[in-house]
């Protein structure tokens, strides 16, 4: 059930993840890390938007805090362009966040399969040029990406193999390793258990889902034998609640504006442009604008970052600074080296350089849309709650 390739010598373990919400498959992991060793914990959240293309069911804060009152010593931001990318970007910004403290050993994480070395070898393959031309040849006959990507590993290592690649959490883990190449953190792989990624019911047992989760939270069923209570008695977002403001963003853009999105290929600017101005709704938009070559959570995120004025280049290289959003003294401790700027305090984000004060006001412009998914809608400004 789980592979460990360095048994025992785990000191600091760093885990990236949007806790949404944190629920026992996530209390697996952590304990998990604990038993084999780490005496610290480091866990890399995503903010208040999520990978999957919207915002999560929790405040990034109050999802911080749980995980502390869980396991973890230490609670940092992905920021918005890497914490709502695609797989690739997506990891290499978390893992660059954990390279940037220097205690960090491991990095830990779920998948389907539990074999850290398959994946290994996988994320290797990945990076030869035949398979880039495989990939390329594939596309140009029309096949999804995602496709073309396994087809081409199966040329390369064979199918029993490649099949790693149609699971989302071994997908991901190989981009956790092809981001820790050439680094000396240790990757540490948990087989999961339960639901499947996304699900939408409870097939499989438990742990459930995190989709799952958040639906009945915001039907206002009883998930207290999954998520802490601690996060429980936190205000939790609603559905749909900016369904209008971005249908209202996207209608007043022009249509060049579209192309500075991330992730955009092959005209599908123009296929989200012409669907925006048909659209009723999001879950309207998102159907006219997707097709097999595309994946909803593709379009999803595309429209998201359009809505919060995200752009390609804003994930290009690494994340640029490290805000804090919760620590325990044993956490506190871990940011002593750090080579990136800690944003801590709010005075300290006026020191960030040009690129790094970018990224911060675009987060702080999307926390003050998310203050207003609630029931009861959040002041704007909260970008440091806690001093740590």
């Amino acid at each position: 059930m789980l592979l460990l390739l360095v048994v025992n010598c785990v000191k600091t373990a760093a885990v990236i993840a949007e806790l949404n919400p944190l629920h026992t498959g996530h209390r697996y992991l952590l304990g998990q890390l604990r038993s084999n060793g780490a005496q610290r914990v480091v866990l890399i959240l995503s903010g208040n938007f999520v990978q999957r293309g919207d915002y999560a069911v929790f405040d990034k804060f109050d999802r911080a805090a749980a995980a502390v009152s869980c396991g973890a010593d230490l609670v940092v931001e992905l920021p918005l362009p890497w914490a709502m990318a695609g797989a690739h970007t997506f990891a290499a910004g978390g893992a660059a966040l954990a390279r940037a403290l220097p205690q960090v050993d491991t990095l830990g994480f779920g998948c389907e399969c539990g074999d850290a070395a398959a994946l290994a070898r996988v994320a290797q393959a990945l990076e030869q040029p035949a398979f880039s031309q495989a990939v390329r040849a594939q596309l140009s006959s029309g096949v999804p990406f995602a496709a073309a990507r396994q087809n081409a590993c199966a040329a390369l290592l064979g199918e029993s193999q490649a099949a790693l690649l149609a699971s989302p959490n071994n997908a991901l883990a190989v981009e956790y390793l092809t981001a820790l190449q050439g680094t000396m953190i240790t990757p540490f792989a948990v087989r999961r258990f339960g639901a499947g990624h996304d699900a939408a019911g409870s097939a499989g047992g438990e742990p459930l889902s995190g989709s799952l989760l958040r639906g009945m939270l915001r039907r206002g069923e009883d998930v207290s034998a999954y998520v802490p209570s601690t996060l429980l008695s936190c205000p939790h977002t609603e559905a749909n609640r900016l369904d209008t403001a971005v249908l209202s963003k996207l209608r007043a853009m022009r249509q060049s504006e579209f192309s500075a999105s991330p992730d955009l290929s092959e005209g599908l600017e123009n296929r989200i442009f012409s669907a925006a101005r048909q659209a009723g709704s999001l879950e309207e938009l998102f159907a006219l604008a997707k097709t097999k070559r595309y994946p909803l959570s593709r379009i999803r995120r595309i429209v998201w970052s359009l809505f919060l004025g995200v752009t390609a280049q804003d994930a290009c290289g690494e994340p640029p600074y490290l805000h804090v959003l919760a620590a325990n003294e044993a956490g506190k401790a871990l940011l002593g080296g750090c080579t990136l700027p800690v944003l801590a305090r709010a005075a300290q984000a006026a020191q960030l350089n040009e690129r790094g004060r970018r990224i911060f006001d675009l987060e702080c412009a999307a926390d003050d849309v998310f203050g207003l998914c609630f029931a009861e809608p959040k002041p704007a400004g909260r970008y440091f709650p806690v001093r740590i």
